[in-house]
């Protein structure tokens, strides 16, 4: 039986794709590729170091040199440093100082090739622009939401990054209301030049922890890599909606017992004769299936 899994680190269907696509009409590509794509992950400052060795320790890779910086457009102080792995990266902040707002509620951040002409297609999409572009030390930023609430900060370097592939890409999870899915839709899609690999309405409920139910779940690939939407009516147990990525490994077995030797807490686990089973963490989530 293949599973899929989630944790928490110590430290710390109705295909209506032709209506989309009608709806709003595709810009240009500003993607660059999911490798350059990230999870923002926020921790207290005295718990980065402890973050950085059970992320890795788990999942491989490396860090970048970790640095002292404001990042954002008001006056503040963070770590900041990137983790990368075969199955992702994160940028980690370890804010010294309070962190404005609405930092810290982005839950990606996705390299684009112009940002200006990526500000103007999400906003042309139906996006709106929550933090107008400022720079940080390597190049500018700026801080958008699509309808339904999801926020993700695009960025551009002064110096073009070069990094290799990933070995497998991460899933950016997101939770959407019944309401603002189609215009969440619609809007991504576009922006995204993406498409809806798979829409189940009747996705089985114990993958949000509402066991004999079912919701509504759609995968979505473009080149900033995988995208799954979860609609649900908000009735959701705790941890769920609160992971933010999901990472795909080769063999869960080891990942788990990888992550247990690193202090990573267990928060849910789920496990189903359809073979995909899960525990979620507080923004991690790891699997090593799919069920398209």
């Amino acid at each position: 039986m293949q599973m899929q899994s989630a944790f928490r680190f110590g430290a710390i269907g109705f295909l209506i794709v032709s209506v989309y696509i009608c709806s709003a009409q595709p810009g240009p590509t500003v993607a660059v590729g999911p490798q350059y794509d990230t999870t923002h992950v926020y921790v207290a400052p005295e718990k980065v170091d402890a973050f950085v060795k059970a992320f890795l320790g788990t999942f491989g890779g490396a860090s970048t040199k970790q640095v002292v910086a404001t990042v954002t457009p008001t006056p503040s102080s963070t770590t900041s440093q990137l983790l990368q792995t075969p199955a992702g990266t994160v940028s980690l902040f370890g804010f010294k100082t309070p962190i404005p707002y609405p930092f810290g509620a982005e839950r990606t951040g996705y390299l684009v090739t112009d940002l200006d002409v990526a500000i103007s297609a999400a906003k042309s999409t139906g996006a709106d622009v929550l933090v107008d572009t400022f720079p940080d030390p390597i190049g500018r930023n700026v801080v958008i939401q699509w309808p339904g609430g999801i926020n993700t900060q695009l960025y551009w370097h002064f110096k073009t990054p070069s990094y290799a592939p990933l070995q497998t890409v991460p899933e950016d999870r997101v939770y959407v209301s019944t309401v603002r899915v189609a215009e969440f839709l619609q809007s991504f899609l576009a922006f995204s030049h993406g498409r809806i690999v798979s829409d189940n309405p009747h996705a089985p409920g114990d993958e949000i922890g509402r066991p004999g139910n079912t919701y509504r779940r759609i995968r979505v690939e473009s080149l900033f890599g995988k995208l799954t939407v979860l609609v649900t009516d908000g009735h959701l147990p705790y941890p769920y909606g609160r992971e933010l990525t999901g990472y795909e490994v080769a063999n869960l077995t080891d990942t788990l017992a990888k992550a247990k030797s690193l202090a990573v807490s267990i928060l849910v686990f789920v496990r189903r004769a359809n073979c995909r089973s899960g525990r979620i963490p507080r923004g991690i989530h790891c699997g090593d299936s799919r069920d398209y």
